[in-house]
Formats: C-alpha cells, sequence, structure tokens
C-alpha cells in the first residue's frame, strides 16, 4: 500500500498520475483538513474534495478546483440576497458541501463522511482526512489575523504574513486509519503541496511526523518549488514567513527528518548537493505537469524511487 500526504491542486496532479500507473486500491491517501471552512453554513473541505473530485473524474481540469461543466445559480441567487461570495461554490459542488454538513450534524465524523462520499462516486483509492479534530490554518498579516482561505482565496495573497499557526492542531489527534496506513504502508509520498499550509498542517497533529520518522519504508517528496516560486500558489511567500528559504533546498529542509529520496526540477540541479548534504537523495525530473503524459511520467518516476 502506498501512502500520499497531500494538500489539493498540487497534490491533486501527482496523485491522478499514481492512480493511472498503480491499481489505486493499493493507494491512501492523507488529506490536509486545515484549509476546511464553514461557507453559507456548510462545512467545505476544499483538499478533501480536490482529491475526491479528480479521482472521480468529476474535476474541472482548467481551475485544478470543483467540478467539470458546474453551474453557479445559487451563488448568483446568495449574491442577490446579500450574501458574502467570494468563495466560488458551484451548484454540483454544493451538494457534496450539503451532504457532508448533513452527515456530519447526524453524528457522523469526517473520516466516516469522506470514506462514505468517495465509495458513493466510485473512487477506489482511501482518502482519510488528517484529524477528525477541528484543525484550523490561521494567517497572521499587520492588517489582523484571518483564515487561510480568506488570505489565498479572498485576498489572493496580496497581505504581507507575519505569521502561519495551526489552531487545534496541539489538542488534535489523527484520524483513525492514519498512523496504521502509515506503519502499514510500502512506502511513503509527500506530494508536491505547499509545505507550510498544505503538509504543514498534516506534520503538526500529534503523532503523524513521528510515525513517519520510525517509518522503515522509502519516503519520497516532490517539490512544488521551481528556482525561487512555487509552480502555483503562495509558498515561496510563506515559506520564507517561516524561515525556510523558499526553494526546493528550503522544502527538502523542511521534511529533512522524514525523507530518504527528493525529486527536483532541471531547473534546480544547482541546488542537487546542497540538498544530498541533509541526508537524502536528490532526483532531477521535470516536475512541471500539465498534460495527462506529463502526471503519468512523474508518477513512474516517483514510483521506482520508491521501490529502490
Amino acid at each position: 500500500m502506498l501512502v500520499v500526504l497531500t494538500g489539493g491542486t498540487g497534490g491533486a496532479k501527482l496523485i491522478e498520475g499514481l492512480a493511472a500507473e498503480m491499481d489505486p486500491a493499493q493507494l491512501t491517501i492523507i488529506c490536509n483538513t486545515g484549509d476546511d471552512c464553514v461557507f453559507h453554513g456548510l462545512h467545505v473541505s476544499p483538499d478533501i474534495d480536490t482529491i475526491t473530485y479528480t479521482l472521480a473524474g468529476l474535476i474541472d481540469e482548467e481551475k485544478g478546483w470543483g467540478v467539470s461543466d458546474d453551474t453557479f445559480a445559487v451563488l448568483g441567487q446568495l449574491r442577490r440576497l446579500g450574501n458574502d461570495t467570494w468563495f466560488t461554490l458551484g451548484d454540483k459542488d454544493l451538494a457534496m458541501h450539503i451532504t457532508r454538513t448533513r452527515l456530519m450534524a447526524e453524528g457522523f465524523t469526517l473520516s466516516q463522511v469522506t470514506e462514505r462520499l468517495r465509495t458513493i462516486l466510485g473512487v477506489k483509492a482511501k482518502i482519510i482526512p488528517m484529524s477528525d479534530s477541528r484543525v484550523e490554518t490561521r494567517v497572521v498579516t499587520s492588517e489582523g489575523e484571518i483564515s487561510f482561505q480568506e488570505y489565498f482565496v479572498k485576498e489572493r495573497w496580496s497581505r504581507e504574513v507575519e505569521a502561519v499557526h495551526f489552531t487545534g492542531a496541539e489538542q488534535s489527534t489523527p484520524a483513525p486509519g492514519v498512523l496504521e496506513a502509515i506503519r502499514q504502508s510500502t512506502a511513503v509520498v509527500i506530494a508536491p503541496s505547499n509545505p507550510v499550509t498544505s503538509i504543514g498542517p498534516i506534520l503538526a497533529v500529534p503523532g503523524i511526523r513521528q510515525a513517519l520518522q520510525y517509518s522503515v519504508v522509502n519516503v519520497v517528496a516532490v517539490s512544488p518549488i521551481i528556482g525561487s516560486a512555487a509552480i502555483s500558489g503562495p509558498a515561496h511567500k510563506l515559506m520564507a514567513v517561516v524561515g525556510l528559504e523558499p526553494s526546493a533546498f528550503g522544502v527538502a529542509s523542511a521534511y529533512g527528518d522524514l525523507l530518504n529520496r527528493f525529486v527536483i526540477d532541471a531547473e534546480d540541479r544547482s541546488l542537487k548537493e546542497r540538498i544530498e548534504k541533509l541526508g537524502m537523495r536528490a532526483v532531477v525530473s521535470s516536475i512541471r505537469v500539465t498534460s495527462l503524459a506529463d502526471k503519468q511520467r512523474l508518477a513512474m518516476e516517483v514510483l521506482a524511487l520508491t521501490q529502490k
């Protein structure tokens, strides 16, 4: 069983490739839930939904999130009625959040709901939230503290950030099956997701980082950074805030106690020697992927590294 730690859009590309190159039933995905928020009274799990939609063949490929060919009639009416609609939710997407919120109100945990929804949508890979406890990524700016979604979506990561923290992380526990999956895995992959706000919250849940430290299997990560900028999103900006060099080397440093394989882009070949001084093997590849063929090619390379 291969275990993947992931956020949303960036990680989904690699996971799509992995699911095409191996039996998806042998894939267990541990998802970040630090981005979860409540919108219009509904529990929204952006990263879980992006992974679920991707593996169900429903994802809007152009956006990288949401449901393909969705409509936005409800959002338009909400706006007309005076609601704040900066977080875009399509009509089909709303059905997911309504169902999740109803089931959780009935007493089901987030992991139980996630299992039910991925099964209904025909996803063979197992998807587990990092925790059933509430953990929220908060971004401290000069204008005050806001949620990650406000920073990322509403403010389009334009504010200057002073700090990032994960409210509730210290009191949280891994969701059922998370630690068992890591212990029983044949290898672990850390997807090319934001190391601060996508992978950071997962590793902040007590017990998860320790389980990876004690793992005897290969742990492979793919860098989400090329040069001094993220492939997408504000990872490079947030890395600088938490004291990490905004580069592939900085990502390797963040995971230094966990990895024995790290995949970097050909543009970062000059960092290979520095990275390997951290105690891991650095592998040079092309990590900027767009087509399915690109995703499958990168997935094959990662799978080969898990077996060496």
